[in-house]
């Protein structure tokens, strides 16, 4: 019995994909759950795993096609069903036989690319150019090997750390010398680490060649049209709240090690979801959402973590993030960050988001003023925890200190709704309960 490979809705706004490139071939065998395409949308960027276990029997759609979610892109048949050809694009005509024979020109000399590796030829075997070409595109993105050919570099001779091996952006800049890997920021806002104190700002990512134009990504369009449609809908207004991070310093320091142990990693971010959870419990409006002329409020507290990568912004989320204690929270945001680094989000951990977290303090920034990510009524900003002179009791003291940002949909959120929601936030971090760590 055949199975049909369908285009999934990685979030609850989005209506089509883009195929970046497929992973098996027609007549390939596939495992249920192995990578079989990858797709590019404005939330995501993932390999998508197969329904089932198989034969490709038969590809619907060409590499660069965009489709509608849940449109049938490939059928997965029973291991000997009969294949048909992948869609691709028609051969051009044949040249006109010649007159007369030309004399034979000599074979011209070989050039070194990105995409014909240098082999002697001792070694080279009787593989193809085409095999060459082929082999390497599948372990790399287009992305990567634009910057292979534009430092004619082979693409077979850098070890990859990727899925399979895979050529990854990281690699290849970290082999023609622009950066490596370790110099890069976290995975997006504090993901991984959170806000730090004495933290060295982020290594500067190479950046496009200067004088070139180049096309938008799909992931970067869409996000330019969500931003522009949430800038239209939503009335954007802004509070930022300074929190003294000093109790949540001294019970990190003395639980992290512990935390460790049981497999997460607490962070000031950790610290921050869990209290905006329950900030967001205290004042359910804010965990609402904009139905025509109606307020939806959640049962769910579901908190998106924005995170930034190579390629453009993902929004995982940790569901039902209230009934986390802050160790779940730590394990969620973690996992989820590595997960999104390593393109293998499933759908429904892009979608069903009813509130966003955003860092840009990450990168040393004081506060944000973020974009509300729809159809969501408020997204709290970050800022860079840093060590600063504030009077405590009347005395001046050295503290780590960070401005928290709310942007809110001013048609259903008040001033005062949103100042209660933050003073709520920052009540908690401030009198942090050791014994809820």
């Amino acid at each position: 019995m055949s199975t049909d490979v369908v285009m999934p809705q990685m979030g609850e706004s989005i209506a089509e994909g883009t195929i970046v490139r497929w992973i098996k071939k027609v007549g390939d065998r596939v495992e249920r759950d192995e990578p079989l395409f990858e797709i590019s949308t404005d939330k995501v960027d993932a390999e998508i795993p197969s329904p089932a276990a198989g034969v490709v029997t038969e590809i619907k759609a060409k590499e660069g096609e965009t489709v509608p979610v849940n449109s049938v892109v490939a059928i997965i048949g029973a291991a000997g069903a009969a294949t048909a050809k992948a869609p691709a694009p028609s051969a051009p005509a044949a040249p006109p036989e010649p007159a007369e024979a030309a004399p034979a020109a000599p074979p011209p000399a070989p050039v070194v690319s990105a995409s014909s590796p240098v082999r002697s030829t001792a070694t080279a075997g009787p593989h193809t150019t085409g095999d060459q070409d082929e082999a390497q595109r599948l372990r790399s993105s287009p992305v990567v090997r634009k910057i292979a050919k534009e430092y004619n570099v082979d693409i077979s001779q850098i070890q990859g750390t990727g899925i399979s091996g895979r050529v990854t952006k990281n690699d290849i800049l970290a082999f023609v010398g622009h950066e490596t890997p370790q110099s890069m920021p976290p995975a997006g806002p504090s993901a991984v680490t959170g806000p730090a104190t004495d933290r060295q700002a982020p290594a500067a990512k190479a950046g496009p060649t200067p004088g070139t134009t180049v096309p938008m990504t799909v992931m970067r369009k869409k996000i330019a049209e969500h931003m522009i449609l949430s800038k239209k809908t939503s009335a954007h207004v802004h509070s930022v709240f300074e929190v003294n991070f000093g109790r949540v310093a001294k019970v990190r320091e003395k639980k992290k090690d512990e935390y460790e142990r049981a497999g997460g990693k607490l962070t000031y971010l950790s610290f921050i979801i869990k209290a905006a959870v329950d900030a967001l419990r205290a004042v359910p409006v804010v965990n609402a959402s904009v139905d025509g002329d109606s307020i939806a409020y959640h049962s769910d507290v579901n908190v998106g973590i924005a995170v930034a990568l190579d390629w453009g912004l993902i929004v995982p989320v940790i569901k039902k993030a209230d009934e986390k204690n802050l160790l779940g929270i730590s394990r969620a945001v973690a996992d989820l960050a590595a997960r999104a680094r390593a393109k293998q989000l499933k759908p429904d951990e892009v979608s069903g988001g009813t509130f966003t977290i955003t860092n840009p303090g990450v990168f040393g920034a004081l506060f944000g003023m973020p974009i509300i990510n729809q159809p969501q009524v408020a997204i709290l900003g970050i800022g860079a925890v840093e060590k600063r002179p504030v009077v405590v009791d009347d005395a001046i003291a050295i503290r780590p200190m960070a401005y928290l940002s709310l942007g809110y949909d001013h048609r259903i959120i008040d001033g005062a709704v949103a100042d209660e929601f933050m003073s709520h936030l920052k009540r908690t971090l401030e009198n942090w309960d050791e014994a809820s760590a």
